[in-house]
């Protein structure tokens, strides 16, 4: 049975005060709720500036924390970029990668999604790559293309064992910060559908990998996305900033 992982993206919020704060609040709340023999694992990816603060908070603690976004260069002239190894040095095991977000304002590509997931990879951090359809695709039928041909750029570019160390999100933009929600079904019929890609690539790691919902995931409707056979967790947004909401969806992970 695959263990359930649950990450908060904080996008573009946070100051160190209020940080500290969240921060708090979550490990606070955590007690009893994670332990050795019961998980999920949870993380929490952050602007980059506040990635020295979680390494401070967090280390020795049952949260792990990440990036939201990696360069797919090693170094050089890259102005404004933060490359995997700078990343590594602040212990991220996360690593955000094709965040709908991205795709649309920054125009990123599958295949720079890949080139990144490879990147976050060689420096032995996870990358959530993440896939997902906009209204328009649904509602033309083109959800299984889409989230497939997405996932399928990265995992072209992965040998079989790399393809075990990646974790996916499955991201409907059609539900995200809309109102709009994808019923249980719903959300499971396109996991299903990403968990067969995976397997004509790796039968074996298909089986392991994680698969997050990522569609406006909350307290009030965690355990029945949860309870899906093939949501292994979620990728938490606007939740993720409120210690109590997010503590929430952790619980009903357990």
């Amino acid at each position: 049975m695959r263990a359930k992982l649950i990450v908060g993206n904080w996008k573009m919020n946070g100051s160190r005060a209020g940080n500290a704060t969240l921060l708090a609040d979550i490990v606070a709340g955590l007690t009893g709720v994670i332990t050795d023999q019961a998980p999920p694992a949870c993380a929490v990816c952050v602007p980059s500036p506040y990635l020295q603060q979680c390494e401070e908070v967090l280390s020795g603690t049952p949260i792990a924390w990440g990036a939201q976004d990696v360069s797919v260069h090693c170094f050089g002239a890259f102005t404004g970029e933060v490359c995997a190894k700078m990343l590594s040095e602040f212990d991220c095991r996360y690593v955000i990668v094709g965040h709908s977000e991205r795709r649309a304002y920054h125009m990123e590509s599958s295949e720079m999604v890949a080139s990144k997931a490879l990147a976050a990879l060689q420096e032995g951090m996870t990358p959530i790559v993440c896939v997902g359809e906009t209204l328009e695709e649904r509602e033309a039928g083109q959800t299984e293309a889409v989230v497939g041909a997405q996932l399928d750029a990265v995992l072209e570019q992965l040998d079989a064992d790399a393809v075990a160390r990646i974790v996916v999100a499955y991201e409907p933009v059609w539900a995200i910060g809309t109102g709009r929600n994808a019923t249980p079904e719903m959300a499971q019929a396109v996991h299903a559908h990403l968990r067969s890609r995976i397997a004509v690539r790796n039968g074996e790691a298909a089986q392991r990998i994680a698969i997050l919902y990522g569609g406006s995931m909350k307290p009030d409707n965690a355990a029945a996305l949860l309870a899906q056979p093939d949501i292994d967790g979620g990728l938490i947004g606007g939740a993720a900033l409120k210690a109590q909401d997010f503590l929430g969806i952790i619980r009903a992970a357990k």
